[in-house]
This record gives structure tokens, sequence and C-alpha cells, in this order.
């Protein structure tokens, strides 16, 4: 356990989605740092009851172990000073040092004035606090931004952690709006920033677990049911995949000391993302079903693959084909020479898809919530 930071705060934006979550685990996990963690909620006491259910989820038999030293404070993330009084900003200010900015909008399908609403509004706030914190108490050590390495939008070829204004368009709200957020966060050279861009997150590689069933999930478990013989992607683009257990412990690694103010990470599987094809491949033989084909995004549209019928049920999986058909590879190369001396990196989806899957069946892609104490225990 570290005793880095005793004595001073954390804050921790969007701990209760599912990879704030997880980061919340980290800090109680492995240091003693005190946690603040900024909640959308009508008082305090429903804000800590909001809290106080992720505790009991990531930990369950344990969570009296953690409880005490988490504070939730309601407030909202768009509002001036964050929904808080003066003298409430103030206080907050002086209690932290370090800032981890996780809480956003992950839905592609909002439109964009709303996605800029929570995205980009809500990191103007959140640098906003930044610097009132840099101004207060023992200053500012850290401000931790998540962003997505989506923000590539619709670059085509390598996208290194240095890039972000290539010239390229954007799929959905979404990545245009994690773009924006970033441009305000790099034009804030004065404070300590650190910017982390995931890709597609899904559950743990040990235990499968995951609170989050969207993009890869929608057609997995789609094919799982029988509802297509066909999806639209590029059989060899890749497919960008990490577990969330990879991403925590990169972000509280880089927040902890790992990384150097101003620079960029692409927590990502880089060249060792899967493709579409092999993916498919894969669910095919945990299923026990007929290999999907791969179609291009333009035979899918001019096929009748799987007739009405099928393709009604998967509307709900229509924002996320794009991702199939990606033609960006995320270059990770100091992202692996700053966490692989920690011991920190990343695995092929295929090391881990299985587990993804027994997990998916078994909580019935997540119709039987099953938490994370659980599913580590098993």
């Amino acid at each position: 356990m570290s005793d880095r930071g005793a004595g001073t705060g954390v804050l921790i934006t969007g701990a209760t989605g599912f990879v704030g979550m997880e980061v919340l685990a980290r800090y109680l996990e492995r240091g003693r740092r005190r946690v603040v963690t900024l909640v959308r909620a009508r008082d305090q006491a429903q804000a800590q009851e909001r809290v106080d259910g992720v505790i009991e989820n990531l930990f369950g038999a344990d969570a009296g172990r953690y409880a005490n030293r988490v504070t939730a404070v309601p407030g909202e993330l768009t509002a001036p000073r964050l929904g808080l009084t003066p003298r409430q900003f103030d206080a907050l200010a002086e209690e932290v040092t370090t800032l981890v900015h996780s809480a956003a909008s992950v839905s592609f399908a909002l439109p964009l004035g709303e996605a800029r609403e929570i995205n980009v509004d809500g990191t103007r706030r959140m640098l906003e606090f930044a610097e009132r914190t840099a101004q207060r108490g023992r200053g500012l050590e850290r401000y931790g931004h998540i962003s997505t390495a989506y923000v590539a939008g619709t670059h085509d070829g390598r996208f290194c952690e240095t890039d972000l204004d290539v010239g390229q368009g954007f799929r959905n709200s979404y990545e245009q709006s994690k773009f924006e957020a970033e441009q305000l966060v790099r034009a804030r050279g004065d404070l300590p920033s650190t910017i982390m861009r995931p890709s597609i997150v899904v559950g743990d590689r040990r235990s499968g677990w995951t609170a989050a069933f969207n993009v890869l999930y929608w057609p997995l478990r789609a094919f799982a049911r029988g509802l297509f013989t066909a999806v639209p992607g590029i059989p060899s683009a890749p497919v960008d995949v990490v577990s969330v257990d990879y991403v925590a412990d990169a972000i509280y690694a880089l927040c902890e000391g790992g990384g150097e103010a101003g620079d960029t990470y692409h927590l990502t599987a880089g060249s060792h993302a899967s493709t579409i094809q092999e993916i498919a491949h894969a669910a095919s033989r945990y299923f026990k079903r007929p290999l999907p084909r791969v179609l291009s995004p333009g035979e899918w549209a001019a096929s009748s693959a799987g007739g009405e019928t099928q393709r009604a049920a998967l509307e709900g999986s229509t924002v996320y084909f794009p991702y199939f058909s990606v033609g960006t590879v995320f270059d990770d190369a100091a992202t692996r020479a700053r966490l692989e001396p920690l011991g920190l990196r990343v695995s092929p989806l295929g090391d881990y898809l299985e587990r993804l899957l027994d997990f998916a069946t078994r909580s019935r892609w997540g119709k039987r919530p099953i938490g994370r104490a659980e599913a580590l225990a098993v």
C-alpha cells in the first residue's frame, strides 16, 4: 500500500460509472488518500447512498473497510462552481490535490448540443475547478482527464499520442464532443494535466466482470441469440479493445506519479488489436453457431442479410457497427514505454474473450446483475 499523498484528497468524477468505479477501487485498495466523489444527486443523503452502492458492488462483504474513506458530494458537473456554493467550492478546492475527470456521456446517439453540454461544458467546469485548486490549499498536483482514443474520428492510418487535430471527421456526437473537450484541456498548458485515451473498454480480463454491456457486447449478444448471420465490417479492420482492469490500473499509475504532466497516453490494444473476423471466429466457436459473414458496409446496406425481423432486432447495435470498419491504428509506444516498467501490459482480446462471454451469459447480459466482488470471488 502506497503512502504517497497521505492526508491529501483526490476528487473523482464519474465514480458511479463503469471506468470511474474501477478507478475508485484502485484508490481505495492501493493507497491511503481520502477520496471525494462528485455525484449527481438531489442532496447529500442520496449522493452517499449512490456511492455506498458502488462500494458494495466493488467490495461486497469488505465494503466496510473502505466506506469511511469516501465522501460523496452532490453536485452538477455542467453548472457554475459544479453546482456548489462559493464556500463549498473553495472548501473542496482546499481538500484535494488530484482530480480525475472520468464523468462523461458515452452515448453515441445524443444530439451534438446535448453531448457538448456534458462532455465539453463539464470539462470546462472541471478545468475551472482545477484552476481554483491550484490557487488554494496545497495546490494542484495532477488533473487527469479521461478522453477516448476515438478523438481520432475518421482518420485512416496511424494516430499518435501527440496527435489531435489531423483534419478528421467524426462518426457521432460522442467522438466530436470528446475531441472538443480535449482541445480545452490542451489549451490550459498552465495546469499539470495528463490526458488518457482508452479505446473500446470491456470487462475485467480475470473475471469477465463488466457493468456496461455496450459496443462489442451488443452484436455478440445478438449473435448468441441467433439474430444474424452477417455483420457489417471490414474483415481485416482492427477492433481495438482493452480490459477495464488495464485501463483503471493505467489511470491510477499515471495520475499517481507514473505519467508526465502535459502528456497524452493511449490506453489501447495497439498492435494487439483483434480484427472483426477473428472475433467472429471466436464467437462462432463459443456459441457453437455458424460463422457469420463479414460484409463491407456497402454490401450490408445493399443486402437483405437477416431479413427485416432480424434487422429490427439489431436496431440497438447499429450505432456500434462503424467501429468494425475503423481504419485507425493507435500508436501506444509512449504509453508502453511508461507503463511496462511498472508491470502494466495490455492483453490481446483473444486471451480473455471466453471469460467475458462466460460472465455475460452467467449474468444474462446484465439482466441478472453480478457485483464485481462476487465475480472476482468465483
